[in-house]
């Protein structure tokens, strides 16, 4: 599921090549420019990628929607190179290495980049842009020094001792995703869906402020997709929606912006009663219970910060990116 232009800024058309033959030969006419377009995202319990239906929905926008100057430029990719690609990124993001997450971002930029030149605006693009968005991040992360506690103030003349440092930040990366997002502008959908997804929040007992999480799945796409199944703006696994009460045949009804609105928070008020804070919800949301759970009792923590690194790096990413999004949207801590 990636793609990979070596000499065009502009990859064409889902090829996704990690080899010169696919690069475009100089002098060759550029291709049209692409609307723009947002972004997508995540999904709570990781599965597998599907190789096969991403390669043929690749296939199929490459033979409709490829000029033909395009055709003439690239040969798409085989099966065989083509699950190669989508194993990689599938690796780095369930994998612990912020440095190999970090690699992949070109792969994922050439690939977003002929996604829209396709024309294939919404769905797996916006899904692609938001998990572009954190491979950048983890590149950032890289050069940063590794979270630490942070000292205790010291006791005032007169005054008892105060309590040992908590351990760390809170949310380890949380900084770094607030500079990332606090000018970023608030995707288009968002005004004319939030004033309803509140309402739905707050009827199930979620915060409010939480709707917010559905710019870092889907940037408010209700039919976004990604490759392991997830749908709609809450990137809901297939079983994860049917336990909520959702139907995933046709109609689907994650992506329709009340219902799956509800079931998310529903979810989330669950996770958060299981877990007792936001952050290993988010974490949870998107790594699995089961993954959270086992980190904690492995660690004897409670806190977030505690297994942030014992998570996959995309979660790890994942949570400050949620926490960092929310207080610029809404202006509230989710600790």
């Amino acid at each position: 599921m990636r793609l990979r232009l070596l000499l065009s800024p502009v990859p064409v058309a889902l090829l996704l090549a990690a080899s010169p033959a696919w690069a475009v030969t100089p002098g060759a006419p550029p291709p049209a420019t692409p609307p723009p377009q947002g972004a997508s995202a995540p999904a709570q319990n990781p599965a597998a990628f599907d190789p096969d239906a991403l390669y043929e929905a690749g296939r199929q926008l490459f033979e409709e929607y490829a000029p033909p100057e395009v055709k003439e430029e690239y040969m798409f990719p085989s099966k065989e190179q083509w699950a190669q690609l989508v194993s990689r990124l599938q690796a780095a993001l369930e994998g612990d290495s912020l440095d190999e997450m970090a690699a992949r971002a070109p792969e994922a930029r050439n690939l977003l980049n002929a996604l829209r030149l396709a024309g294939a605006e919404g769905e797996l693009a916006d899904w692609l842009a938001q998990r572009l968005d954190e491979l950048d991040a983890a590149q950032q992360a890289k050069s940063l020094p590794a979270p630490r506690p942070k000292p205790a103030p010291r006791p005032e003349p007169g005054k008892p001792g105060l309590p040992p440092p908590t351990p760390g930040e809170p949310v380890p990366y949380y900084d770094l995703w607030f500079s990332r997002v606090k000018n970023r502008p608030i995707p288009g959908r968002a005004s004319e869906l939030v004033p309803t997804l509140r309402e739905v929040f707050v009827a199930e007992g979620a915060p409010p402020s939480l709707v917010w999480l559905a710019e870092a799945e889907s940037s408010f796409n209700p039919q976004a997709r990604s490759p392991v199944g997830a749908r709609g703006l809450f990137q809901l696994m297939p079983e994860t929606a049917r336990s909520l009460g959702l139907d995933t045949f046709l109609p689907d009804e994650r992506e329709h912006p009340e219902k799956s609105a509800r079931a998310a928070a529903r979810y989330l008020r669950r996770l958060h009663g299981r877990f007792g804070s936001w952050p290993l919800a988010l974490a949870a949301y998107n790594a699995g219970e089961g993954r959270v759970s086992r980190a904690l009792a492995k660690r004897q923590a409670r806190d977030y910060a505690s297994i942030a690194d014992a998570l996959p790096a995309e979660t790890r990413m994942y949570v400050p990116k949620v926490c960092a999004l929310v207080a610029v949207r809404s202006g509230t801590n989710l600790w």
